[in-house]
C-alpha cells in the first residue's frame, strides 16, 4: 500500500473533505503509475479522484467500530517517532 496514504477512520474529529480527496489522489497517482496525467487523460484521471474520494467517504460514514476515536495529535507524535527511530534522526519539538 502506498506510504503516504494515511488511515482516515475514527480519529476525532473525523477526517474532512480535504484528507478524503488527499487520499483519493494519492491512490489514483499509484494506480497511474504518475503524479500528473497528459492533457489526453486529465479528464479520466480527475474523474477517478472523485469516485475514489466518494467511495472512500461513502466507507469512512458507514464503518462501525466499539473502539474510541483516536487522538490526531498523539497518533502524528507516534509516527513523528517511529520516523526517528527509523531514520535515525533526533525528534525535533
Amino acid at each position: 500500500m502506498c506510504r503516504n496514504i494515511k488511515t482516515l477512520h475514527n480519529f476525532a474529529p473525523p477526517a474532512t473533505d480535504d484528507e478524503v480527496h488527499a487520499a483519493a489522489l494519492q491512490y489514483v497517482r499509484k494506480i497511474a503509475g504518475t503524479t500528473k496525467p497528459s492533457q489526453a487523460n486529465q479528464a479520466a484521471f480527475d474523474e477517478a479522484i472523485e469516485a475514489v474520494a466518494h467511495a472512500t467517504a461513502h466507507l469512512l460514514d458507514h464503518l462501525v467500530t466499539t473502539a474510541p476515536p483516536k487522538d490526531r495529535a498523539v497518533e502524528a507524535a507516534k509516527a513523528k517517532a517511529r520516523s526517528a527511530a527509523r531514520f535515525g534522526t533526533a525528534a525535533a519539538g
